[in-house]
């Protein structure tokens, strides 16, 4: 009993759990704006090539 007590009050896997998940998130959110900024790039290379033609 008294070791299922112990588990229950040990908080040091949720402290890791909780950075993963924001690291996650900063990852999505980074990927998200990697996507937009990409493809805005190349809309504006395409403009500028059918411009010089």
């Amino acid at each position: 009993m008294q070791m299922l007590v112990r588990f229950v009050k040990d908080q040091s896997g949720a402290t890791a759990i909780e950075y993963g998940l924001i690291a996650a998130c900063i990852s999505v959110a980074i990927i998200t704006v990697a996507t937009n900024v990409g493809s805005k790039l190349n809309s504006t290379f395409t403009q500028v090539q059918s411009a010089l033609k």
